[in-house]
Formats: C-alpha cells, sequence, structure tokens
C-alpha cells in the first residue's frame, strides 16, 4: 500500500475543502478510516476489511472503559483481518503500528468522514507506481477526487492538501507541477470503510485536546503506563512517489518495544464485540468472548502459536538440506536461557515503580508472559540488567523476546537498542557487487562514483523465513545502487559489506509498495537507487543520506569497530 504525502501529520483537512468531516455538534453519520504513515511521511490507509476489523476492536474497547473505567486496549493484531498483515501489531495508547520481525515503528492515526463520502462508499481513488502496481492515495485525497468528480469538475490542485500534484478526473491522470511528470490514476470500488459510533462530535480546524483531536493527530496525553513509549512522528513537506529503497521507518524516532505481542500476556484484557463490523478470525475457531451478535472478539494481544511438529520437522529438513549441499554443518544454535543469562545480570531487589517494557507489568510484580513462556531455570518474578546499558526487565520477558525473534545469539535492549552479541539478519543468499567510475553524483562533484550491485535470485523460503517451504520471489534485481567515492563513501561501502556478510540488508517479507508477500525486500538499511534526481527521495543531491546511513548501520550493530575485527 502506498499513498501521496502531506504536509504535515494534522488530523483535520483544511477548513472548506470538499469532503471535510462536519463540525462539532453534527449528527451526520461518520466512518472511520484508520491510515498508517510511511517513512516519507506518506499517509497509507489500511483497507476497508481491515479498518473494520481495528475500528470494531477500537469500539468494543471503548465501550468497556466507559463501563468498567478502564483504559483502551493495549494493542490489535491485524493478522485477524488479513494474514498477510500477521506481523503487524496497532499499539492503541501510542498509536504506533509495531512490525514483531523487524521491531519497525510507524505512526498510526484514525480520521472521520462523512457517511457518503468515497470512504463511506469504499470509492478508493489510485495512482500507479514504479512497479506499474496501484497505491491509494490517503483518504482526505479520495473524498476530495470523488467530490470533484461527482460535479463534473474536470481537474482538482491537490495543493491545499499539501501535494505538488493536479489530478484530471476525467482523463485520469496525476501531473507533478514541479516536473510534469504524469502517472496514470484509476478510481476502484472497494469494501466500505465501518460505520462508527463515536462518543465524541466530530470537528474540522487546529486540533485542541478533545478525545477526538487526539485519537486523529496521534499526538495527546500519554498515560504513566505508557511513559516509555514517546513516538516522534516526521513532518514532512515534500511529496514523494516513487520505489521504496527501504521498508525501514528512519524518518520516525526512536521508539522502544510497545508490548510486542511475543505471546498471551496476562494483564491483557479480553473483549467482547459489540459491532455489527466484527470480522472472524482467521486460522481457527475464537479466542475470545462471544458477544450478542454471534461474532467473537479476540483476546489482544495476539498468542503466538508454538511450532507444530510439522513446523519443526521442515525446519529441521532445510538445515539439513543446507548443509548437504553447502558441505557446511550449521552450529547448533545458542540456548535462548543461555543467551538472556549471558547478557543480563539478576537483580536481587525489583524497582518498586519501575516498569518492565516489554509486558508492561511493575517489575516488583512477575512478569506478564509467566502463563506462556516456559522455563525451568528462569522465574517469572526474576528481575534482570543488561550488562552495558543498565536498564532492568523482567528476564522471563527477555527470553519471551527473544525466542520470538531470530535467535542468532544477540539481544537487543527494547529501551534503547544496544546490540549485545553480532546481529545477524535473514538476507536470501545472493551477491555484492561493487565498481567505481569518473563520473560525479549530485552534490558531490569533487569525486567519483562506486556503483553496488545486488544480486539475488527467487528461491525456497528456509527455517528463519516467514514460511518455510515455501518460494519467495525477488522483483527488481539486480538492483543498482550509488554511493560517493570518497573517505565517507568508503566507510559506508565497507559497512555495507559487513551487513551483507551478516545478510542484514535484504529480508523476505511484504512489499509495502506492491503489498505482494513472500518477496525479497529491503530491510533497516536505505540505499540510494538513482543518480542524478532526488524527486522520488532515493537519489541525489541529499547532503544528510551519508550521515544517516551510518546511524542506520550502527542501529543494526555495524560499526566502525567492525572494521577494526
Amino acid at each position: 500500500m502506498a499513498a501521496a504525502q502531506e504536509a504535515g501529520s494534522s488530523s483535520a483537512g483544511p477548513s472548506g475543502l470538499p469532503g471535510s468531516a462536519p463540525g462539532h455538534g453534527s449528527n451526520s453519520p461518520a466512518v472511520a478510516v484508520w491510515e498508517w504513515q510511511d517513512e516519507f511521511g506518506r499517509w497509507r490507509p489500511y483497507r476497508g476489511n481491515v479498518c473494520s476489523y481495528i475500528e470494531q476492536v477500537f469500539q468494543a474497547s471503548q465501550q468497556k472503559g466507559r463501563r468498567s473505567g478502564s483504559g483502551l486496549v493495549s494493542s490489535i493484531p491485524l493478522g485477524h483481518a488479513d494474514p498477510v498483515l500477521a506481523p503487524y501489531v496497532i499499539d492503541i495508547p501510542s498509536l504506533t503500528q509495531f512490525r514483531q520481525d523487524t521491531g519497525t515503528m510507524r505512526a498510526v492515526r484514525r480520521h472521520l468522514f462523512p457517511g457518503d463520502s468515497a470512504a463511506g462508499q469504499g470509492i478508493v481513488w489510485e495512482w500507479q507506481n514504479d512497479e506499474g502496481g496501484w497505491s491509494p492515495y490517503e483518504m482526505k485525497v479520495c473524498v476530495l477526487l470523488e467530490e470533484a468528480r461527482a460535479k463534473n469538475h474536470q481537474q482538482v490542485d491537490l495543493k491545499p492538501l499539501g501535494y505538488n500534484y493536479i489530478v484530471d478526473v476525467m482523463a485520469q491522470v496525476q501531473t507533478n507541477k514541479n516536473t510534469s511528470f504524469r502517472r496514470s490514476v484509476q478510481r476502484r470500488l472497494d469494501t466500505p470503510y465501518p460505520v462508527t459510533t463515536s462518543p465524541t462530535p466530530l470537528h474540522t480546524g487546529v486540533a485542541c485536546s478533545c478525545q477526538q483531536c487526539w485519537l486523529n493527530s496521534g499526538t495527546g496525553p500519554i498515560t504513566t503506563r505508557y511513559r516509555h513509549s514517546m513516538v516522534n512522528v516526521p513532518n514532512s513537506s515534500t511529496a514523494h512517489q516513487g520505489r521504496t529503497a527501504s521498508v525501514s521507518s528512519s524518518s520516525v524516532g526512536f521508539v522502544p518495544y510497545n508490548k510486542p505481542t511475543l505471546s498471551g500476556a496476562r494483564s491483557t484484557p479480553r473483549l467482547n464485540a459489540q459491532s455489527t463490523w466484527a470480522l472472524p478470525q482467521a486460522g481457527g475457531p475464537s479466542t475470545g468472548l462471544s458477544a450478542s451478535n454471534g461474532v467473537s472478539a479476540p483476546a489482544l494481544p495476539v498468542k503466538m502459536p508454538k511450532p507444530s511438529k510439522v513446523n519443526q520437522a521442515l525446519a529441521g529438513w532445510w538445515r539439513s538440506l543446507a548443509a548437504s549441499v553447502t558441505g557446511l554443518m550449521t552450529a547448533t544454535p545458542t540456548e535462548p536461557e543461555a543467551v538472556v543469562k549471558k547478557y543480563l545480570e539478576e537483580l536481587k531487589g525489583s524497582p518498586a515503580d519501575e516498569d518492565c517494557i516489554i509486558c508492561m507489568e511493575k517489575l516488583s510484580s512477575p512478569s506478564g508472559y509467566a502463563d506462556a513462556c516456559e522455563c525451568s531455570t528462569i522465574k517469572p518474578e526474576t528481575v534482570g540488567r543488561l550488562t552495558s546499558c543498565q536498564h532492568s526487565f523482567h528476564m522471563l520477558c527477555m527470553l519471551a523476546m527473544y525466542s520470538n525473534g531470530n535467535k542468532d545469539g544477540s539481544l537487543q535492549c527494547p529501551s534503547c537498542k544496544t546490540i549485545y552479541g553480532e546481529k545477524t539478519g535473514t538476507q536470501p543468499k545472493g551477491k555484492m557487487e561493487v565498481s567505481t567510475f569518473p563520473q560525479s553524483l549530485p552534490g558531490h562533484r569533487d569525486c567519483g562514483t562506486i556503483q553496488i550491485v545486488y544480486h539475488i535470485s527467487r528461491g525456497i523460503q528456509g527455517p528463519e523465513h516467514p514460511n518455510p517451504g515455501m518460494p519467495y520471489t525477488a522483483r527488481g534485481f539486480p538492483r543498482y545502487c550509488y554511493l560517493p567515492d570518497n573517505e565517507k563513501g568508503r566507510k559506508v561501502l565497507e559497512l555495507l559489506r559487513v551487513a551483507w556478510k551478516r545478510r542484514l540488508i535484504f529480508t523476505v517479507g511484504t512489499s509495502s509498495t506492491t503489498g505482494e508477500s513472500n518477496t525479497v525486500v529491503w530491510n533497516e538499511i536505505h540505499h540510494k537507487t538513482e543518480m542524478d534526481t532526488n524527486l522520488s527521495g532515493h537519489g541525489y543531491p541529499d547532503p544528510n543520506y551519508l550521515d544517516n546511513v551510518l546511524a542506520e548501520l550502527a542501529a543494526q550493530g555495524v560499526t566502525e569497530d567492525c572494521l577494526r575485527q
């Protein structure tokens, strides 16, 4: 999914624009649209069926909160609405989307639109991306374009919404006003977005401190329980539409884990569904309580299932196959308990007023994952402190987090991201080629250019990938990337060589551009895939790129110290 980028993250559309939500006191029926923000600041709407599921759980949580006085539900697992989104969880208190397999955080917001708008009718406007697929505009743009079409207005200038485009709704063409570059546009009928019974009136204009503004803008008071989960939402005024060179959230400030759903936690509320928009759970019977309308809401967060005997056998088969093909025996993975005990020192006393930011229980209380994480050597009440950064957690929570990850013998502090050990990734087998040529990059006229070419072919997923035994595709390879051939550029190159050897540059997952699953995608390190234009955000000049990519490499544990080893 993709959408055009918005200038800023204000919760409401510009006053007076077609499609703006009704003002305070309006009784007009409304539909709710949930959107997430990509690394370029573009808001991307979830599809109608996914929004229906999010809104259903959210409304059920609000109803329970009004009855019992408790807060909002902690998290919403998106895999229940769409299996492709299984790695993703929305943390409601911080309005953040969390990807469990990579730890990537993205801002999330909720917008309300009139029931007779494009959102209420399930009408989505999309632009054609560089891969030939279709990416939806953010919903405010869809509403504006649909209203213009209904009034027979041929052209719509998107400048009031912060985009430098003109859309011809009749010819279905988008034109960049600076470059005159044209893209095809299409209008598509999809699942209508869900009707909501918002407890507070809708309004437009500058966001205030009411609940509606807080939920729509992603800003507002953070409860003590979530005081560790502050998010810096990116704010950009430059619209980008182009090839996605990384799926990481580099423009989002550091965010610790917001209770990743490693497994079921005792403190997580179970909800009754009251909304007619509830969706059945995918993959099996409901684990929540039955509602009066016969639809069951899931227990939140998701309980990650233990590997089945079939999956374990398949993973073992893949390890044996890899060993027989390469002639190299894979080293036995370090036991999770040993890894946790290696990097955490047990504390004799627990800080009375400090939370474990993994399970969000007090450190003076047992781990919230005691019922779901089996361990004979670590007790639920045991608290440990990481030896270098000195952050404290339940040791059982760290064990659960490690066991749900890559299990490569390394640990990463969920509070400050300090890496213990050598972090490795799940990049498929491939080849990295490097060459140089004298032509200069814009912004680096005093040197030549380094060209990196990555080769990865399609193949079969191994035990470390999302779906072992299933094929994966490798679109767009070979991929060409560029660095200036100066001192800092050459340092970045050497660190990228280390990252490549550690399998950190690519992974197998879901493309954020095309939505294709089981495909090779960029992981957490941005690359420049264009030389002479930066209209897409992936070219030069970019005076901050080298510093930014060095910071991204450091976040993966790839620093200058690696070059001295």
